[in-house]
């Protein structure tokens, strides 16, 4: 009778967790402005300005913590560290549909980025579990589920906001998180032993990192890669409203521009991950970023939305490789008993990113132009492919790597 692993049911109640989380995360984006003004604040500027300041604190917060919930992961339990993210989120997100002022829900997303740490918990989770010859196919489904939550969530939040109040929304996205709790508390099975190291400083923690140059060279890599699919969210409607040359639906083209990488994200990462546990996650890691910079300074030439999209799918299908190959790597280089803390500050890495991206891409449209902002990413992400030749590819030698772990 066959048995199904523990990390593959593990994977699959993972994954569903992280798709709920994608939903409820970003199905709030899109109202958060509507939200605030229902609150009290009228004039268009203060809404624009608070708005950003109550996206942006949540990941700034992540950002920060992340680290502390991997130490905390290492020394309790990934499990332990998933309940706790699910159920918090699950509190702290429900609880902003009563808030009464904009000055609550601001307290809240800066409470919600100190709770944060779900996909961060997963990710060391499977790592740890899974063998290497399974690691990049099942880091690369992971990645695919917080992708998936997202591109369906904004339309979910949107419905959900039309038909029944925005204050609903919250509520909803309060019951996903539960759910998530739930479905973890009673399927993700997980045996830790402690290893005791003494690696609580900091000081202390980078002198067992085995492969300092490599973890630094992914840890920028994460953060750029973030970057450049943030960079674009400030400019992307004013954009196509350009290129749809009074076509009309502006909204919808752009929705339709903006998913079509998470959709390539979605259909390459599983394939590019079980690529990476054959010919080597160093490989794909330089091809996809190779890839990822050239497609994207054409997307600067462009005429017509239906360009665009195109060239945003076969980015999305490059950008596909770049984190189950990254995940693989830090799990192959990195000692068990300090993964959660080496996943944690990557994650962190990636929130910076998103906080990065999203501002460098304002400013360089403001100053330049959308149509550089593509230029920008296209030239950041190639020089990141040419560090990481000479930092990652040149110089790994994975069965000696392998070997320290």
């Amino acid at each position: 009778m066959f048995v199904m692993p523990i990390w593959r049911r593990n994977l699959f109640v993972c994954w569903f967790g992280m798709f709920l989380t994608g939903i409820g995360m970003s199905q709030i984006a899109p109202i958060l402005p509507l939200y605030i003004k229902q609150l009290g604040v009228q004039d268009a500027g203060s809404v624009s300005a608070v708005s950003g300041l109550a996206f942006g604190v949540t990941f700034i917060v992540s950002a920060i913590f992340s680290p502390i919930w991997g130490i905390a992961a290492d020394k309790f339990g990934r499990k332990p560290m998933l309940l706790r993210a699910s159920l918090g989120m699950a509190l702290v997100i429900g609880c902003m549909g009563f808030a009464h002022n904009v000055y609550v829900l601001i307290g809240l997303r800066l409470l919600q980025g100190v709770i944060t740490g779900y996909s961060t918990a997963c990710t060391t989770l499977i790592a740890t579990q899974t063998d290497k010859e399974h690691s990049g196919w099942a880091l690369g489904t992971l990645s695919t589920a917080n992708t998936s939550g997202s591109l369906i969530g904004p339309s979910v939040g949107g419905l959900i906001a039309e038909r029944f109040g925005l204050q609903n929304s919250f509520f909803v996205t309060g019951g996903l998180m539960m759910i998530a709790f739930a479905t973890t508390l009673l399927f993700v099975k997980e045996t830790f032993v402690r290893q005791e190291k003494k690696t609580s400083k900091m000081k202390e923690l980078w002198s067992s990192v085995p492969e300092k140059s490599l973890t630094l060279t992914l840890f920028l890599t994460a953060l750029v890669l973030t970057a450049s699919l943030y960079s674009i969210e400030p400019i992307l409607t004013v954009y196509v409203s350009d290129l749809s040359r009074n076509m009309g639906h502006v909204a919808l083209i752009a929705g339709v521009v903006f998913s079509a990488s998470g959709l390539a994200q979605v259909l390459a990462a599983p394939r590019l991950g079980k690529l990476s546990d054959r010919a080597g996650p160093h490989k794909v890691l330089l091809g996809a970023l190779l890839v990822g910079g050239i497609v994207f300074i054409p997307q600067a030439f462009v005429s017509d939305p239906w360009q665009l999209t195109a060239l945003r799918f076969v980015f999305g299908l490059a950008a596909g490789g770049l984190s189950p190959s990254i995940n693989t790597l830090l799990k192959r280089i990195t000692p068990s008993s300090i993964t959660g803390r080496v996943f944690g500050f990557n994650v962190a890495a990636g929130y910076l990113g998103v906080f990065g991206g999203s501002i460098l891409g304002g400013q360089v449209a403001s100053w330049l132009g959308p149509r550089y902002v593509f230029f920008m990413t296209g030239a950041l992400l190639l020089l990141n492919a040419g560090w990481v030749y000479f930092k990652v590819y040149k110089k790994l030698q994975l069965p000696t790597l392998e070997g320290k772990n």
